[in-house]
């Protein structure tokens, strides 16, 4: 892939970022777990009218990128990215920080809208291995900074657009707006993005690695914490 453009996310991107991000977490063992009893093109459609609501979630502080090829429009993978509080206003004009990866507003009826779409979602996932989750959000809770930074929370590529520099073109635009601010980066990585985090500079600051083999699973079940720099 000779480029790759980055650029912000709106309501209408909703459904191709369903379609993108799915099948990237279709095969990780908490995704395994949780949706087995749902098939992969259900799943996408039920996120499909999530989407939108999420991107006009909690606007002040979320920031919303897309990795898009120039060349179709086509969208190739997608970060969400958390600003600390009290970060996401330029003091000197109250002008939002990082206003290129803030979602546009939406009218209110539009959002009403959306908003409503969003509560006829099927969301029912398999919470039988909850106690593994559980010790996941315990260690999250204990290793994330208490100083001011900014979270990725959510990276996704399709399957069929990974190891072509999409994923380390959505870290890198975060990096780059980390330091301009000043503010390390935190993330909680699936497995598969371990590899990323590495070559990229991240430090792995601590890991739990549970066996999941009595609810299913491969025997696996990852969770891994990095900070940049």
């Amino acid at each position: 892939m000779t480029s790759i453009v980055i650029s912000q996310c709106s309501v209408i991107d909703g459904p191709a970022l369903a379609a993108n991000s799915i099948p990237a977490f279709w095969a990780d063992p908490h995704w395994v777990l949780a949706w087995r009893h749902r098939t992969l093109e259900y799943h996408i459609s039920q996120i499909a009218l999530r989407f939108p609501r999420n991107l006009l979630n909690n606007r002040d502080t979320m920031r919303h990128q897309k990795a898009v090829d120039p060349e179709t429009g086509r969208i190739l993978g997608y970060a969400r990215w958390c600003l600390p509080p009290s970060y996401e206003i330029n003091a000197d004009d109250g002008t939002p920080i990082w206003p290129e990866a803030q979602v546009p507003a939406v009218e209110a009826d539009k959002e009403a809208e959306i908003r409503q779409a969003a509560e006829t979602v099927v969301w029912d996932p398999n919470n039988d291995a909850d106690e593994l989750s559980d010790r996941v959000t315990a260690l999250k809770k204990e290793v994330t900074p208490k100083t001011p930074h900014i979270s990725l929370e959510y990276l996704a590529v399709n399957p069929d657009n990974q190891r072509r520099g999409v994923g380390t073109a959505l870290v890198k635009s975060g990096i780059d707006q980390a330091n301009k601010m000043g503010l390390e980066i935190f993330v909680h990585a699936f497995q598969e993005g371990v590899p990323l985090y590495k070559r990229m500079g991240f430090r792995l600051i601590a890991e739990l690695i549970q066996d999941d083999s009595k609810y299913g699973g491969s025997g696996e079940y990852g969770a891994y914490f990095f900070i940049y720099p």
